[in-house]
């Protein structure tokens, strides 16, 4: 008899995304004259770069022709893109990383979902609250929690990292013992960020602890402030704790071409029952030989492109131009009364709900009423109620839209 893994029994409804999916499905077949501007997945709207266009066109041509035909590649990636990737994101701020401890794969959410393959399956691992639902949901698929807790409205086992306007919301490090900390800076998903002098707190504690900290960058290319580092590889000792998950999903438009990599220091290790130390970059690189192929060698051509002069240049533009959108988001629900936190550092604005509202029922409402749809709060996390997430990857017309629509609501007297 075929056994059921009963880990996936624990998780809670459906995945965040695909609730509100079904939501605005069903609004969208019983309204449809209504005109609905998203604003709730942090999906990209700009179409890829010429440059990396370019790049892509080429691979093909390349991957058309016997003598520059491709087949397997390296399952860690092309040493044209890992050097690139040295130089680009690390030796540009000072920071040395060799080839060998970067790892090229086909985006941060697997990445951070199968990262913890090569820990123990006993490791306690803390999260923020509120979190990316993926670093949670990952670690009760593979066992790491116990049952949920309905009381509570948490799963028990799991260290949770209050976030709220009282921290500015960023965590602080447990005084209880965890083996595994994830950390998203900026944060996804209340567009926060914690300075190099926060973050060096994290190392310190992380060196002290024995505690490796799983550092996702995704939305480094959205730092304005110079106080933000943008690799936890900035902060002195960082290589001995941390593994940093990157993506060109939202730096380069990535989101449907799908690439990313994690660095894995050599000087990284972990810990036998007997106390004796294990570097993480083997086990990571046995993993990756043996469950995957590498990325394709097209996609990771058109990654290569994003380091060029031409195709940052492009992408960058995209960048501000999102981060335009985030500031009209900021500053339109300030003026109306709302208390809105990111959108400085990030594309996502995190705002308050009015009136002591739920999270769902302002979303409801701004569905209803607005025709916006949002990411409610709580889906995040207990400490994401009575917060709503609003994204800056829109167009420019359909945020400036939204953000009078929801204005006109006059929901702040």
């Amino acid at each position: 008899m075929a056994s059921v893994n009963e880990n996936y029994l624990k998780l809670q409804g459906s995945y965040l995304f695909q609730t509100i999916a079904k939501k605005v499905d069903a609004y969208t077949k019983a309204h449809p004259e209504a005109k609905i501007i998203r604003l709730g997945i942090g999906d990209v709207t700009r179409p890829i770069v010429p440059a990396i266009v370019e790049a892509m066109h080429k691979a093909v041509d390349e991957m058309g022709k016997a003598e520059t035909f491709r087949g397997y590649g390296p399952e860690q990636g092309y040493e044209f893109l890992r050097e690139a990737i040295v130089k680009g994101d690390f030796k540009s701020r000072g920071v040395d990383i060799d080839p060998g401890e970067v790892f090229v794969s086909d985006g941060a959410k697997t990445d951070s979902a199968c990262i913890q393959e090569i820990f123990g399956s006993d490791l306690k691992f803390a999260v923020s609250d509120p979190v990316y639902p993926v670093y949670l949901d990952s670690n009760i698929m593979f066992g790491h929690t116990g049952p949920w807790n309905e009381a509570k409205g948490t799963y028990d086992g799991v260290v949770y990292l209050p976030c709220s306007p009282e921290n500015g919301f960023k965590p602080v490090p447990p005084k209880e013992k965890v083996d595994l900390v994830y950390l998203c800076n900026p944060s996804n998903p209340t567009g926060t960020a914690m300075t190099k002098e926060e973050l060096g707190s994290w190392v310190d504690y992380a060196r002290r602890e024995k505690v490796v900290l799983i550092y996702d960058a995704a939305y480094e290319a959205y730092i304005t402030e110079t106080s933000v580092p943008h690799t936890i590889y900035e902060i002195e000792g960082a290589k001995d704790v941390a593994i940093e998950l990157r993506s060109y999903s939202k730096c380069a438009g990535f989101t449907g071409v799908r690439c990313s990599y994690v660095i894995v220091p050599h000087a990284l290790v972990a810990y036998k029952k007997d106390g004796t130390a294990v570097e993480l970059n083997p086990l990571w690189n046995r993993r990756q030989g043996t469950f995957t192929n590498g990325t394709a060698y097209i996609i990771q051509r058109a990654a290569e492109a994003y380091y060029s002069e031409e195709g940052h240049k492009e992408c960058m533009a995209d960048v501000d131009y999102y981060m335009t959108n985030a500031h009209i988001i900021r500053d339109g629900l300030k003026a109306a009364g709302f208390t809105v936190y990111g959108a400085t550092n990030s594309p996502y604005a995190w705002i308050e709900t009015p009136k002591g509202m739920k999270s769902w029922e302002l979303f409801d409402l701004l569905l209803e009423k607005a025709n916006v749809v949002t990411t409610p709060g709580s889906g995040f996390g207990p400490h994401g109620e009575g917060y709503l997430r609003l994204t800056a990857f829109g167009t420019r017309e359909n945020t400036e839209e939204a953000v009078k629509r929801i204005q006109a609501l006059h929901l702040i007297q």
